[in-house]
């Protein structure tokens, strides 16, 4: 007579395989996706990840088999997500490609709530353009007094270029407000190591574009009786996307 229970869990054991290589999927999908949002090869990701670049393209490739649960953890924090929320995504959909961008955002909004600031996401300064240059996040505060152009930066390519991106936008809030109004710009900057390494080689640089303190930013966003830096500012973020935290720029360097 069969064995109706061993032939339950052959099927049970098949359906696993199934539903495990759907999840493998996903997460190859995922991790490919956050690797080219950082503009990152597979070596690079690899490397970050402490494994080799074969390992990194079968799991991106949803081949990686009996990849352990560290190994797959270790490669999401190489591109700076993680390993649950490629799993936790329903079957059929994807994660937004700027859910890293979306994430500091949804952050900035609310850590300047309690300090009295209205926040604009994405708030169009070339009303006359077809499609308009956006400000990620415009704050205003004690009836338009005081004003920040926040801009988020995960991947620094081009310092010069988001350099000029913001004054641009930070002037283009300053014409449109008057003299009535300070208005200053904020870069909030993904704390990779890529990132740290670039500001941390041009110190003077940086010190001198962002002259404003960045822990008094910082307390400027979460406190109405803290008054907004006469500069602007440049403060991190955490890989994460769930803290901003103080950036101790040199500023020693410019003598």
């Amino acid at each position: 007579m069969p064995d109706r229970r061993r032939r339950r869990a052959t099927s049970e054991r098949l359906e696993g395989r199934r539903r495990a290589g759907i999840v493998g999927r996903r997460i190859g999908i995922g991790l490919g996706e956050s690797r080219l949002a950082l503009r990152l090869s597979q070596t690079e990701a690899a490397n970050r990840a402490g494994v080799s670049q074969a390992s990194w393209s079968r799991v991106e490739r949803g081949v990686a088999g009996a990849a352990s649960l560290e190994t797959l953890a270790s490669c999401a924090a190489a591109v700076g997500t993680q390993l649950a929320a490629f799993i936790e995504a329903r079957p059929g959909t994807d994660l937004p490609r700027d859910m890293e961008h979306l994430r500091r955002q949804e952050l900035v909004i609310e850590l300047a709530r309690p300090g009295g600031w209205a926040a604009e996401p994405e708030l169009a300064i070339d009303p006359r353009a077809l499609r308009s240059r956006s400000i990620d996040v415009h704050l205003a505060r004690f009836g338009g007094a005081e004003r920040a152009v926040v801009e988020i930066v995960d991947l620094m390519t081009d310092g010069g270029a988001e350099f000029r991106n913001l004054t641009d936008k930070v002037a283009a809030v300053r014409r449109a407000a008057g003299d009535r109004a300070r208005v200053r710009g904020l870069l909030v900057l993904r704390a990779t190591a890529r990132n740290r390494a670039t500001v941390a080689e041009f110190p003077g640089l940086f010190a001198t574009r962002f002259m404003g303190s960045s822990s008094q930013w910082l307390r400027a966003l979460a406190d109405p009786t803290v008054a907004m830096p006469d500069g602007d500012g440049l403060v991190w973020s955490t890989v994460r996307g769930d803290r901003l935290f103080a950036a101790a720029l040199r500023r020693t360097a410019i003598q």
